[in-house]
């Protein structure tokens, strides 16, 4: 039985969610954004609570049942708080800047990368060595700075490359005479 699933979704003030067609949609001050659960849960919304409750007992649907509230509640609270997700860069001469629509970053190479900022998607470089990625949508907020990290990941003996903020990097011990 799932432990998630059977916690109920509150609905904050500000946000309006309609449940029709095997779809639940929420509006809120940062946008609107849908999802569309599978067939084989309920999803209906009582007194500012949403609840999913499984129809069978099935694997499938009792794996699908924790996985549909965790949805449902990123998407509550995206259009209410939104996410956000911070990077550092580590390394001397390293810096991003946002130039119009795109991502600017100088990490040593011989040219500078021009990372295309999605739809949906805010970034700021409030320091040349701080990068913000916020937005709505938690997948699309997390897969964003996947990706910019994977411009050049930190590496173990200087720790030198994009990282997250609270990442902690395990340094080795370089070579020894």
């Amino acid at each position: 039985m799932s432990r998630v699933g059977m916690n109920p979704v509150p609905v904050p003030d500000g946000v309006s969610v309609n449940i029709a067609n095997g779809e639940i949609t929420a509006k809120g001050k940062l946008g609107e954004l849908s999802y569309r659960f599978i067939k084989d849960v309920d999803v209906a919304m009582e007194d500012g609570l949403i609840t999913v409750t499984p129809k069978s007992e099935s694997k499938r649907t009792l794996t699908m049942w924790g996985t549909t509230r965790s949805r449902i509640f990123n998407l509550v609270k995206g259009v209410d708080e939104g996410f956000s997700v911070n990077l550092e860069i580590i390394g001397v001469g390293y810096r991003a800047a946002v130039e119009g629509k795109n991502l600017v970053l100088q990490l040593g190479y011989s040219h500078n990368i021009d990372f295309p900022i999605p739809e949906g998607i805010t970034i700021k470089c409030p320091k040349p060595v701080e990068i913000a990625v916020s937005g709505t949508d938690k997948q699309q907020v997390g897969q964003v700075a996947a990706n910019i990290r994977s411009f050049r990941k930190p590496e173990p003996y200087k720790g030198k490359g994009i990282k997250y903020v609270d990442e902690y990097i395990m340094r080795k011990e370089g070579k020894k005479k």
